[in-house]
């Protein structure tokens, strides 16, 4: 679950990210995005819950992704093309991975090793 002001948004964001496709919605509530397999599968889903209340300091949840099929550079710069944008958390200088912010501010970190896909 994600607390944020713009499900619409974010669910735009982090469906271009991680290839998810929305899954379920209730209108003005929660959208839930996950693997296009759909439920039950080794991958979770991501419930974004509307929630007006400003944001308190760092989000609880922090996602690294991992590119499957592309290098990092490759991959930073579709993810910047995507609406992330850089963000500086205190990472030391010359770090193997990149921190970034989706749409909403919430960090997650963009790693260097690639994964094999499930």
């Amino acid at each position: 679950m994600l607390k944020c002001r713009d499900p619409e948004v974010l669910a735009r964001f982090w469906c271009e990210v991680l290839d998810f496709v929305e899954l379920d919605r209730e209108e003005e509530v929660y959208i839930e995005i996950g693997p296009r397999e759909g439920f039950g599968g080794p991958q979770p889903t991501i419930f974004l819950i509307r929630d007006d209340e400003p944001r308190n300091g760092h989000a609880r949840l922090h996602i690294d992704v991992n590119p499957t099929d592309r290098d990092q550079d490759v991959e930073l710069e579709r993810l910047l093309a995507a609406g992330a944008v850089l963000a500086d958390i205190g990472q030391p200088a010359g770090a193997s991975w990149h921190v970034l912010a989706d749409p909403e501010g919430n960090e997650f970190c963009l790693l260097r090793r690639r994964l094999d896909p499930l």
